[in-house]
This record gives C-alpha cells, sequence and structure tokens, in this order.
C-alpha cells in the first residue's frame, strides 16, 4: 500500500496509530516502516498515541468513528489532499476531511494478507512480512552446552530436518582454540554473532536454529578472565530465543587439540548454568544418545512452533 501510495503523490505521510492497548509498541512499529522504506525520501513517519477509552479503535466501517478520526487527522495534517487505505472506512473519512480518497487492494485479491491473518498465523504468511519485521517475529531456537556436547552437529541436523536457517558458532571463527584468546576477542564474538542472528532472522524461513548465544560467550568471560562481559541491550535482543536447549555432558568427551581437558569443560558446564540462572533463562534439558538427543530437541521445537500459530 506503501509502494501505491507513493505513485499517487510527492509526499508521503505513514501515521502509526497506537492505543495504550496495542501489543506492539508505536516505536517498534515506526522502525519497521523506517527500515524498510530507508532509501526513499519522500516518506515521513508519525506517531500518533491515543486510549481506547477517549477515541473509538476499530476496523469497521462507522459513519460516527469515521467522523471524529476525521477531525484528529485533519488538525494533523491540515494541508494534507489525498488519503489512501485498504478500508471501506476510507472514503468515510477522506468525505469527512474534505479531501480525496483513493482505495487500494480493499478485497485482497491481489494481496491476500492482513494484519490479523498475520498474527493469527504468522508461520504461513512469513513471505509477506518485510525483511524489517521478520526479526521481531522469527522463532530463534538455541543449542546450548559445554564443550564437545554436540552443538554444532545436532544444529546442523535440526536444521536440515526443519528446513530452516542456522547460526554456528562464531566463536570458531575468531578463537580457533578454547584455551588461547583474548578477553577483547569474546566481545568480537559477542557483536559478530548476534549480527549473524539477525541476518538468518531475516531469511526465508520463520525458524532459526542457533549454536550457542550471548551467555555462553558471557560464561567463557567469567570462566577465563574472571571478568564480567557488557554487551548492548541490541546483542541481548537479538539472541532472544524462544527456546532454550541445554545438552548434557552425559556424552563421551572428545578432545580435538582446540578444546579445554575435561575436568575444565565440566566446570564450564557448571558455569554456563550459573550465568542461565542469574539472567533467568529457562531451558530443555536434552541428554542421552546422539539419536536421543535429536529426537528430544525435534519433540521440543515442534511444542515450541505450533502455538505460534494462534498466539501470534
Amino acid at each position: 500500500m506503501i509502494n501505491f501510495a507513493l505513485t499517487k503523490c510527492d509526499f508521503l505521510t505513514i501515521l502509526v496509530c497506537c492505543s495504550d492497548k496495542e501489543p506492539i509498541p508505536d516505536t517498534v512499529r515506526s522502525r519497521w516502516i523506517e527500515k524498510t522504506f530507508e532509501r526513499e525520501q519522500r516518506i515521513e513517519v508519525k506517531i500518533f498515541n491515543y486510549l481506547e477509552s477517549e477515541l473509538p479503535n476499530t476496523s469497521k466501517t462507522s459513519a460516527e468513528a469515521s467522523r471524529i478520526w476525521a477531525v484528529i487527522f485533519k488538525k494533523q495534517f491540515p494541508d494534507h489532499s489525498l488519503l489512501i487505505t485498504s478500508e471501506e472506512y476510507g472514503e468515510l473519512v477522506a468525505r469527512f476531511m474534505g479531501i480525496q480518497h483513493i482505495a487500494f487492494d480493499m478485497p485482497r485479491k491481489n494481496f491476500p494478507v492482513s494484519a490479523t491473518a498475520i498474527r493469527n498465523d504468522v508461520l504461513s504468511n512469513w513471505r509477506f512480512l518485510p525483511d524489517s519485521v521478520k526479526p521481531d517475529f522469527a522463532v530463534k531456537v538455541v543449542v546450548l552446552g559445554t564443550e564437545s556436547t554436540g552443538k554444532t552437529t545436532l544444529t546442523t541436523q535440526l536444521a536440515k530436518h526443519f528446513n530452516c536457517n542456522c547460526v554456528l558458532e562464531t566463536a570458531r571463527e575468531i578463537i580457533a582454540d578454547s584455551t588461547a584468546f583474548s578477553f577483547e576477542d569474546l566481545q568480537l564474538v559477542a557483536t559478530e554473532h548476534a549480527t549473524r542472528i539477525d541476518q538468518a532472522a531475516s531469511g526465508n524461513s520463520p525458524l532459526v536454529i542457533i549454536d550457542t548465544n550471548i551467555y555462553t560467550t558471557k560464561s567463557y568471560a567469567a570462566f577465563i578472565f574472571g571478568k564480567k562481559l557488557e554487551v548492548t541491550r541490541d546483542i541481548y535482543n537479538s539472541n532472544k530465543a524462544a527456546l532454550c536447549l541445554y545438552l548434557n555432558n552425559d556424552v563421551e568427551y572428545v578432545q580435538d587439540g582446540t578444546r579445554l581437558d575435561e575436568a575444565e569443560r565440566n566446570a564450564l558446564d557448571l558455569s554456563h548454568r550459573k550465568i542461565l540462572t542469574e539472567h533467568q533463562i529457562e531451558v530443555v534439558e536434552i541428554s542421552g544418545n546422539w539419536e536421543t538427543r535429536f529426537a528430544k530437541a525435534v519433540e521440543a521445537i515442534n511444542k515450541c512452533i505450533y502455538p505460534y500459530a494462534v498466539e501470534f
């Protein structure tokens, strides 16, 4: 609709109307639009906050509601001459404002989607979401655990099973040896891993399987250097997952020449759990042999995915 509107005007204002009962904050919604059209110079995004106890919040066509909103809009945009909507009430609002209205795909034939449809089933409607929106709706599953517990192998298997995107452990590229690295290396790992998560979350699948996260990196900082790794809120947001699978260290330890020794690996397991507890991160414990771990992980992810079709 915004692209269509740009073909009908010289300058376009997009008004984000956000009531006190909206589930998605106004700043998030405006950010989506600004990011999607960041190269378009003819657009401005404005926010209008209101209380539902004072102004009607309805998508149904109502002459009375349209008259009330027309007064609001006229005060906000006294010099605007065109209104574009995909709703029947748009014609009424424009008439009360004394300006022209152009409807866009009102029957939803060209673009069979709506905000309601996306909320009801975000997975089936994923293709309609712009890349700027996808990270906020992606279902992120992270695989955690100490060294030599099969995180990378399981992450790859799960991504193949669910035909979805995955993010492998960035630290493997930046830190070649777990026994020789600097505190600054961990800061690089935290930033780069978050960037890769965001990129994967904007992909063609709403499900993303992630090998380790920021809490593992913070655990290494505390375990190896006795220091607290400070990161930005954006990094925490990028790492926020719908499901955390924690692989127990009840499998055979394999030393590949780059890992901590077995005693240190087991101590690191306790460090990981401590950091997760401090940050109130709940996990699903995964134990047993490799086949059992895969089956348990698939079961946990299935339980995680299916509610999203309803909750969104």
